[in-house]
């Protein structure tokens, strides 16, 4: 196999217009992963952005990569499909709050229970943005939008609780003000094998402007923003000044350092099997006004569905030989009409 040629951001940036509002957070984001390619050792005719439908899909006409603007909801299942069938591919789909939790939710689900290869990057602006600002399945309750003028009475998802619950195996959360952290993240859900989950906090600055502002600002952030680093205490503020500990109980609960000891502290474990301590941190913060928890929740080693997928097909022609399909479509439940 020939080397894999040197690239810069130039060489994975299409000749497309970017055709987003001026000011939206996708701009930092395509930012990150058009400077993030080059380094990832991968090339271009080998990887494919796919999407659906909202905003974010159209990150695919940006890369200069395949890609595909797909249907609603739908990237997930059409992801599937490719990146069972053609594993020499780096497959990524880019998709939005109400693209993956809305119509897509079912489809997301399932390419992250069977863990199917790819990294699923979902942008979370909290709203619907190409569609001009309806409620989203994140938006808070009480949430005033052109499709709720009273005010919404819907309990929004925790996208992040919502994954971990259908048992993805690499869990992320980032947002669109650090661009470091954005690339880290991405690194990593790339290099993980199977299906990877990031939400990116995302704002939409003409529909729902300061969504994450409260926990993502350049004051507060330290405040805020609850870093987790594998292998550590968890602990925040400015000289780290806060933590999380758990209760006997199993409860999360939020901690002065200084009132309970650095000893009494939950040491992050991003490899523990059981998503029940994952999900508790994913609950820790009731909304993106509260200190929320950032970086990997939950990074596990599970067969992948592609892999398995393909053994059992060998398995099968070795017991069985070549198959037939004409005896296939003449054999079982079949019968004949007059």
């Amino acid at each position: 196999m020939t080397a894999i040629p040197v690239t810069t951001r130039k060489d994975w940036t299409s000749d497309q217009e970017v055709r987003w509002c001026p000011g939206c957070g996708d701009y930092s984001i395509l930012a990150a992963v058009q400077m993030l390619m080059p380094e990832l050792g991968v090339r271009r005719e080998s990887t494919v952005f796919l999407s659906g439908i909202g905003c974010a899909a159209r990150f695919p006409y940006y890369m200069n990569t395949y890609g595909l603007h797909s249907i609603h909801g739908r990237a997930p299942a059409i992801a599937t499909g490719l990146a069972t069938t053609r594993p020499d591919l780096d497959v990524w789909v880019v998709t939005g709050d109400g693209d993956a939790l809305s119509i897509g939710g079912n489809h997301l689900i399932h390419a992250l229970r069977r863990n199917v290869r790819m990294t699923i990057l979902m942008f979370n602006n909290q709203i619907y943005g190409l569609t001009k600002g309806q409620y989203s399945p994140t938006s808070e309750v009480s949430k005033v939008t052109k499709s709720t003028p009273l005010g919404s009475v819907d309990h929004p998802f925790n996208p992040i609780s919502l994954v971990l619950g259908a048992e993805a195996t690499f869990v992320a959360r980032t947002h669109d003000m650090d661009r470091a952290h954005m690339q880290e993240t991405f690194r990593r859900a790339h290099d993980h094998k199977g299906a990877a989950f990031v939400e990116v906090y995302q704002n939409c600055n003409v529909f729902n402007d300061g969504a994450f502002e409260k926990i993502t600002g350049r004051d507060v952030r330290s405040a805020m923003l609850i870093p987790l680093t594998n292998g550590e205490p968890i602990r925040f503020g400015a000289e780290g000044e806060r933590g999380v500990v758990q209760r006997s109980d199993g409860r999360l609960e939020i901690v002065d350092v200084a009132d309970v000891g650095e000893d009494a502290l939950l040491v992050h474990d991003e490899a523990r099997d059981d998503p029940g301590l994952a999900f508790a941190l994913s609950r820790l913060s009731r909304g993106p006004y509260e200190p929320t928890p950032i970086g990997v929740f939950r990074a596990v080693e599970r067969p992948e569905y592609g892999e398995e997928m393909s053994r059992q097909i060998v398995r099968a022609q070795e017991q069985r030989g070549a198959g037939d399909i004409e005896a296939l479509l003449r054999s079982g439940s079949t019968w004949t009409v007059d």
